[in-house]
């Protein structure tokens, strides 16, 4: 099971919350996780084209996904949208602001708009929203995974909790794919 994270990270928040989704797709056995920093031009169009999932993930700037994410989405039209390469595929998306809530919910809904134009299956949190800054999903989000890190260097946010949220998350799509795959064991 090959899960795909193509993301983008302007200042290091998102490539951590990137490097912890890995984390939770190597959760499930047989499941391999390959990170493609966009900003860094870390794109394989082939190794996402036999990906089982590809999850998307961006800081929220003004509302929105980054401009380097943008433009992944743009170069895919005749790579991937085109072909269809990626129809039936599994895919989900995360993201992080500045602020709490930041409109981090519009980048998600740009995510799962742009994986539903390629005709992919968008896989959202099943968590009821965090009560407390411990929780899991404390941003409270269904469509995707959430953080959100202030003002501070990544080294010391997101915090501990969003980053449990980005490894559900991961868990939680390659096990879909998994079961989508017909790979599945219960």
């Amino acid at each position: 099971m090959k899960v795909a994270i193509v993301y983008d990270s302007g200042f290091g928040h998102t490539a951590k919350l990137a490097a912890h989704v890995a984390k939770g797709v190597e959760e499930v056995e047989g499941a391999t996780a390959t990170l493609m920093a966009v900003r860094d031009g870390a794109v394989d169009w082939k190794a996402l084209e036999e990906s089982d999932a590809i999850i998307f993930g961006s800081p929220t700037y003004n509302g929105l996904v980054s401009a380097q994410l943008k433009t992944f989405m743009e170069e895919s039209t005749r790579t991937a949208w085109i072909p269809q390469k990626w129809r039936n595929k599994i895919a989900a998306g995360f993201t992080n602001s500045g602020s709490m809530h930041g409109d981090k919910l519009n980048s998600l809904v740009s995510m799962a708009l742009f994986a539903a134009q390629h005709g992919m299956i968008w896989v959202g949190l099943d968590l009821f929203p965090g009560k407390s800054d411990g929780d899991l999903n404390r941003v409270g989000s269904w469509l995707g995974a959430m953080a959100f890190s202030d003002d501070a260097p990544a080294d010391v946010t997101p915090p501990d909790s969003d980053l449990r949220t980005a490894a559900y998350l991961g868990k939680r799509v390659a096990e879909v794919a998994a079961k989508f795959a017909g790979t599945a064991t219960n």
